[in-house]
């Protein structure tokens, strides 16, 4: 069967792989992996041949995996977190299935709940946050953002592939929610070297690029930080 699995392989610690992602890491003959967030040494268990999908172009990546699995192979493509969150999931399966290959999605944990969970933060508390949304900021590949219009919800914000412009997040949200809202950056969440900041609006900015952060955090802005809320009825 032509078949390839995208697989979520979680935010970088191994330990968070899915049994299913772990098994078909396993079995692969050929793992492709984003080597700009997932480092090798992740995979290094796994006796794949491994290749580093950073800076290959779209296209390159597509022939990649459509010659391995014609050829019997079976390939694993990794993706980091969740596939479905800014992982660049449908316009590879697009091409994929367009040349007659079947593609199977695992999901993975998500940096956005591994975060909350080295937060120790519930994202949605009743009588505080009943939403989550997960957005970015403009950048190369987005002409305009909604931050105010977001920030005007009663919801809490997570921003991803954004912590580099953490001032100009924090000045956007801050006009609308105040500048004593509290936010979290999680650098690495779940690795070893992970960090943890955490602040308001008014004083995030310094503390990160104080601690040289530029790339690979999450961002989570709201009151649910402050661990307050009134009881749900789920255990009422």
């Amino acid at each position: 069967m032509n078949k390839v699995y995208f697989v979520g392989f979680g935010p970088g610690d191994p330990d968070l792989l899915t049994l299913r992602a772990y098994r078909l890491l396993k079995e692969a003959d050929l793992i492709i992996y984003p080597g700009s967030i997932i480092e090798e040494e992740f995979l290094s268990e796994f006796g794949a041949e491994k290749v580093n999908s950073y800076g290959m172009k779209l296209e390159e990546i597509i022939n990649l995996i459509e010659k391995a699995v014609k050829d019997g192979k079976k390939v694993v493509r990794v993706q980091s977190g969740d596939p479905s969150i800014y992982g660049a999931l449908w316009e590879q399966i697009t091409e994929l299935e367009k040349r007659g290959i079947e593609c199977e999605v695992v999901p993975g944990v998500s940096s956005v709940f591994a975060s909350a969970a080295s937060l120790k933060a519930e994202l949605t508390v009743p009588g505080v946050a009943e939403m989550v949304v997960i957005t970015r900021p403009a950048g190369k590949t987005l002409k305009e953002d909604y931050l105010e219009e977001l920030a005007a919800i009663p919801c809490t914000l997570v921003i991803l592939l954004g912590v580099d412009k953490i001032r100009y997040i924090a000045e956007k949200v801050g006009k609308i929610r105040g500048f004593d809202e509290p936010v979290a950056v999680v650098y690495h969440a779940s690795r070893s070297n992970e960090k943890v900041i955490t602040g308001t609006l008014a004083d995030i900015a310094d503390k990160v690029e104080k601690e040289g952060i530029t790339r690979t955090a999450v961002v989570i802005i709201g009151r649910v930080l402050k661990g307050e809320g009134r009881r749900s009825v789920l255990y009422a």
